[in-house]
């Protein structure tokens, strides 16, 4: 896959803005990660998803790869998807033994109907279990583009609600969203967070490097909108479908967007924000393209110095 770099127009605010980034893989993923590992920095939190086809020892094997690696696991704990009490204790329980609770990304989950007694992530967060497992930080889903299914009072509602229920406990929130190939609403949805006063660590969902056929097709499963202007600001077309596409001007221009929202400017403090990449193409090619990515914008803005 290519890894050509596009320019910056704020290099420092890109630097800014992927320095500790995090990623994501599923239990099946432990091969990849393994041939990964020299390419990602130590510490680098990486997300172990809940998927339907998984079983929780795979799930467990994953998380506890990524501690032994050096990285921090956030397994993923998806509400409606457990069956029982005893089903989500069964499951903190085994991530515990493998030093795996800390962090956790807590989300509602994709059937329709609860398997179990869990409604939604605010319930399961309301079960006040997650302390009793060692859990410090718990991630929480943000919509910059909404969501096809829930409306939009309802969606903010929540993120206030899950946010005053963590900080109840004691437990930091941290903020993830689905991932955009548009700037301007996840710059827009950011300032109307921080307006709120929820000035809870932001990661911004980044589709990794993948080809153009493949992130499309994960654009239309999860509802992200993908038309033929928002695709083209982010750096491919529609009309050639065969090539693969990198987040470089998305990360490039958000960064910028959110540099000329500093202070003085208008805007609301942006706080903490970093991205999250959801690995399409591979944990080894995002990786790869994170280090084209910073060692490209770190020689371009020393050059730019010593001129």
């Amino acid at each position: 896959m290519a890894t050509r770099i596009m320019p910056a127009p704020n290099r420092a605010a890109s630097l800014e803005l992927i320095k500790n980034f995090s990623l994501e893989m599923t239990g099946k993923d432990i091969a990849a990660l393994i041939e990964a590992k020299d390419k990602i920095p130590p510490r680098t939190r990486i997300n172990v998803t809940f998927l339907g086809n998984e079983d929780l020892e795979m799930r467990v094997a994953a998380a506890k790869t990524v501690r032994d690696l050096g990285f921090v696991p956030v397994p993923h704990v998806p509400a409606r998807r457990l069956a029982s009490k005893g089903g989500l204790e069964r499951f903190l329980r085994r991530l515990q033994e493998v030093d795996a609770t800390e962090h956790l990304f807590v989300v509602g989950g994709d059937p329709a109907e609860p398997e179990g007694p869990y409604e939604d992530s605010l319930a399961l967060i309301n079960t006040g279990l997650l302390q009793q497992f060692g859990v410090r930080e718990v991630g929480i889903a943000g919509y910059p583009e909404g969501h096809p299914d829930i409306s939009t009072e309802t969606l903010w509602r929540a993120l206030a609600d899950k946010t005053a229920a963590l900080a109840e406990q004691d437990i930091d929130a941290a903020i993830l969203t689905q991932f955009a190939f548009d700037t301007d609403p996840v710059a827009d949805w950011i300032d109307a967070v921080r307006s709120r006063g929820i000035m809870a660590p932001i990661r911004v969902g980044t589709p990794g490097p993948a080809g153009i056929k493949r992130l499309l097709g994960f654009a239309r499963r999860f509802g992200v909108g993908a038309n033929a202007m928002i695709v083209k600001k982010y750096g491919f077309s529609l009309a050639n479908l065969m090539g693969d596409a990198g987040p470089d001007r998305f990360v490039n221009d958000l960064a910028a967007v959110l540099a000329e929202r500093a202070p003085g400017q208008g805007h609301h403090l942006p706080g903490q924000v970093g991205l999250h990449f959801y690995t399409f193409g591979g944990l080894l090619a995002t990786a790869d393209w994170v280090r084209h990515f910073t060692a490209d914008a770190g020689q371009a803005g020393r050059q730019g110095a010593a001129h």
